[in-house]
């Protein structure tokens, strides 16, 4: 089992744009961020010089947003601040194999795609998860859950640093709440990412006492606080 202090986490948009995300990588000197439609995160280097910002507002344009997650840096003064949330860095912290997740009658799990994209864009702005947009399929295995043909639930696998897959977009519908829908798609993406011989690791916002819960329930725990902040950049 990988050791829980795994530096990797400590940095995990800039571990995955170098690393199994490389091929979706835009970057300047030791900037980076994800393509438009994919993902809003950026990342510097773990000890970022001015340089370094200077790159980053390059490559992002003059009044961009910068998705910075939980970089422990902060940006330059000059770079206008838009949110700041307190949040939680959790890890499986299972010795063997997750549970399969367990089926019901009329429900269904499958693996969306492409094609799908429209329906979960319209579930994510209804349920409001996280950032979504049109391409972060493009990251990973996402599942959903349909209901007689309706996408009522989703989950997928978004950063991707070595040795570990982050678990996201975590989210059901207000009428298909209550049902389990959220463990058995969390489930069934730990099952893949252990069969893969990955660790699964997930973000939470320390407010979401509910996540929190449900997230220890199914076998994980917290490794470190953090706090997620996003800019303006000049």
């Amino acid at each position: 089992m990988r050791n829980d202090d795994d530096p990797v986490l400590d940095d995990p948009v800039g571990q995955s744009l170098g690393s199994r995300h490389a091929h979706l990588a835009r970057r300047i000197g030791r900037a980076a961020t994800y393509p438009t439609g994919v993902a809003t995160f950026s990342s510097v280097s773990a000890d970022p010089h001015a340089e370094d910002w200077s790159d980053l507002a390059g490559l992002l344009g003059p009044g961009a947003f910068a998705d910075m997650f939980n970089c422990p840096a902060l940006a330059p003064a000059n770079w206008e601040p838009v949110f700041s949330l307190a949040g939680l860095q959790m890890i499986w912290s299972g010795d063997g194999r997750p549970g399969r997740p367990v089926s019901e009658s009329g429900t269904h799990v499958v693996e969306l795609g492409a094609d799908s994209a429209p329906e979960m864009l319209e579930l994510a702005a209804r349920t409001e998860p996280g950032p979504f947009w049109p391409r972060t399929h493009e990251l990973g295995t996402y599942l959903g859950v349909r209901v007689d043909g309706t996408l009522v639930a989703m989950a997928g696998e978004r950063l991707r640093p070595p040795g570990w897959t982050e678990i996201s977009a975590v989210c059901t519908a207000p009428e298909a709440r209550g049902q389990g829908h959220a463990a058995r798609l969390v489930r069934a993406l730990t099952e893949l990412i252990v069969a893969r011989g990955d660790r699964p690791f997930l973000h939470v916002a320390d407010a979401n006492t509910g996540a929190i819960t449900l997230y220890e329930r199914l076998g994980f725990k917290t490794r470190k606080q953090v706090t997620f902040r996003g800019f303006r950049t000049p």
